[in-house]
């Protein structure tokens, strides 16, 4: 059985791949850089601009791991496009889409990349889930983020104080991935993240735990997060990330809805903060 991987050697498809490698799955690693090397993997040069690359790649594959680079949204949506058509084509067996935290809202003129996406997956035939984490533990470990953590004991993060939110990691993405190709009988968005909802100060208490020492939680504003960013993600992207904290704040929280999670759906529980920190080993 073999399962097409975007973005295996990054941070979010880097742990699917490893997990069907270490249950002896076929793998096929999707990427740009022809002198990649991915141990266990085989390595597939295609380009998401390029429909002809991509079908190639999914024709008579298991399964097929979708998420969408941090580009231009003009990028993502050509990308969202693209693949929906290579999906058409090769018709793989199941193909499993992570919104990677971005909203899905109803498809149709002016619809987000991702929206586009889980859209013309829905209407191409081929199986297919979508995994819809709200945010990312792996924000946490940004520099400007967890440098203040481990200096000053201080989790800054651009989320008003008592805003709870359905926490995810990457790890956690990859069991419900692994566990959605296998369980083709559930389709539809699979709500992946902590339940019940995670405050800022339960962050940092996790935070503490782990470094033995006291951490206090602080709200920043979109702003602050966004210089903070900027010159690793790009003036534009940054400013999209800050958007969607700006957004973020008018809501009551961001926590997944129990009756579409993966704990309900597929019998899979993401990790708690703690065990996520002592799966990476934070120090």
């Amino acid at each position: 059985m073999t399962y097409v991987i975007h973005g295996a050697t990054g941070a979010q498809g880097g742990p699917v791949a490893a997990a069907l490698i270490a249950a002896g799955k076929s793998v096929s690693a999707l990427t740009r850089k022809v002198d990649v090397v991915l141990p266990g993997a085989r390595v597939v040069a295609a380009d998401c601009s390029s429909v002809a690359e991509l079908t190639e790649a999914y024709r008579g594959a298991d399964g097929v791991f979708v998420h969408l680079p941090v580009v231009p949204e003009e990028d993502r949506l050509t990308y969202a496009r693209n693949i929906a058509d290579a999906v058409r084509a090769a018709r793989p067996a199941r193909v499993v889409f992570s919104t990677s935290g971005f909203p899905v809202d109803a498809p149709g003129d002016g619809a987000s990349a991702v929206s586009t996406l889980a859209g013309l997956l829905a209407d191409s035939g081929v199986s297919h889930a979508v995994i819809a984490p709200e945010l990312f533990l792996e924000n946490l470990l940004l520099p400007p983020v967890v440098g203040p953590v481990r200096e000053q004991g201080v989790l800054g993060y651009p989320l008003p104080v008592g805003f709870g939110v359905s926490w995810a990691s990457h790890l956690d993405i990859a069991d419900a991935a692994v566990a959605l190709f296998e369980r083709t009988d559930v389709g539809g968005v699979v709500a992946v993240g902590q339940y019940p909802a995670v405050t800022g100060p339960e962050l940092a208490e996790a935070f503490g735990d782990r470094l033995g020492r006291d951490v206090v939680y602080r709200a920043i504003t979109p702003e602050e997060f966004r210089a903070f960013i900027a010159p690793m993600l790009g003036e534009g992207p940054a400013a999209d990330v800050a958007e969607g904290y700006r957004a973020s704040a008018a809501l009551p929280d961001r926590s997944i809805a129990p009756e579409r999670s993966a704990q309900k759906l597929l019998g899979v529980t993401p990790r708690s903060t703690s065990q996520w920190l002592a799966d990476i080993g934070l120090e």
